[in-house]
């Protein structure tokens, strides 16, 4: 018994008043039989939902029990499927829940909720790029983290031999095209690039997860962590104005800094995060550009240009 089927029954009563267990059935698409063992559930459990006999009966929700759902404003519902409605076009799974809880919408909202979740698509792929596929670990650690549950991986970063780690899960980021596993060795924030991990185990052991943890701050240290370490090299260079779009598409809009010279040129601080690498950026725009500083920038330049010549004469 699926706990998203009980909770959309719960609202679809709120929503109703009263329902029977053939409308239920129809609303949520399951059999007659599977809809009146869910109503039968929820009462056993506590909350109180009665069967009403006779003509024009069903199943009642009473003593005013409510739902955060359906507590909405007709503009925070709206919000809320604004957000959520996107993910639809790209997960079936999204698709088929966010049906679920427009129907359980008060009537008055439901038009401007599906209207809100249509009103936005998705397309997760640049244009040229090849369709990313969500990694194949991707569900385990969704379902580890969901279940508080702590995972046992291995691990190859692109320039080292494999690792065995035991992790806490506290959450997943996605970046663009990569997602990202937030947790935990020995008390110690780690994260791996999922598409890094080369095989993943559930444990039966609780995860440790710090008290009032903010998903988002830890990401937020990560990214800090990692903007800098990509801007440990700088150049300064001169450069044709139409030329600086281009550059901050390749390295990235925090790693440029730019202030006009004159009409028709800039002066540009490039980051990246050695000089060899700086130098390999710029390189293919060697005819519109002028290194100020670093000296090792030019140097590196000129030889990936003898280098050139010498290959392709």
């Amino acid at each position: 018994m699926r706990a998203d089927r009980l909770v959309a029954t719960l609202l679809t009563l709120q929503a109703r008043g009263r329902v029977t267990a053939a409308q239920l059935a129809d609303e949520l698409e399951v059999s007659v039989a599977t809809a009146r063992r869910d109503l039968e559930a929820l009462s056993a459990a506590g909350i109180p939902v009665y069967p009403q006999p006779g003509r024009g009966g069903g199943w009642q929700l009473l003593g005013g029990a409510r739902t955060d759902l359906s507590g909405l404003t007709a503009a925070e519902a709206r919000a809320l499927f604004l957000l959520v409605g996107p993910a639809a076009s790209v997960d079936p799974d999204a698709k088929a829940a966010l049906r679920k809880l427009v129907r359980a919408l008060p009537e008055t909202f439901r038009a401007d909720a599906a209207s809100a979740a249509e009103a936005i698509v998705i397309d997760p792929d640049d244009w040229g790029r090849r369709p990313t596929e969500r990694p194949a670990l991707l569900p385990v650690l969704e379902s580890a983290v969901v279940a508080r549950r702590r995972v046992r991986l291995r691990y190859a970063a692109w320039n080292r031999e494999p690792v065995e780690r035991l992790v806490d899960p506290w959450g997943l980021a996605r970046k663009q095209e990569h997602w990202y596993l937030l947790g935990a060795v020995s008390g110690a924030e780690r994260t791996y690039r999922v598409d890094r991990i080369l095989d993943v185990a559930v444990t039966d052991d609780a995860a440790e997860r710090p008290d009032g943890l903010d998903l988002a701050d830890v990401w937020e240290r990560v990214t800090n962590a990692v903007n800098a370490q990509r801007a440990s090299a700088t150049a300064l260079i001169v450069v044709d104005a139409g030329i600086v779009p281009l550059l901050t598409t390749q390295f990235g809009q925090r790693a440029v800094g730019e202030e006009s010279v004159d009409p028709v040129r800039s002066r540009v601080r490039v980051t990246a995060p050695t000089e060899q690498l700086l130098a390999r950026g710029l390189a293919g725009w060697a005819e519109f550009i002028e290194v100020l500083e670093p000296a090792a920038v030019r140097d590196e330049l000129r030889r990936l240009g003898e280098a050139l010549v010498r290959r392709n004469g």
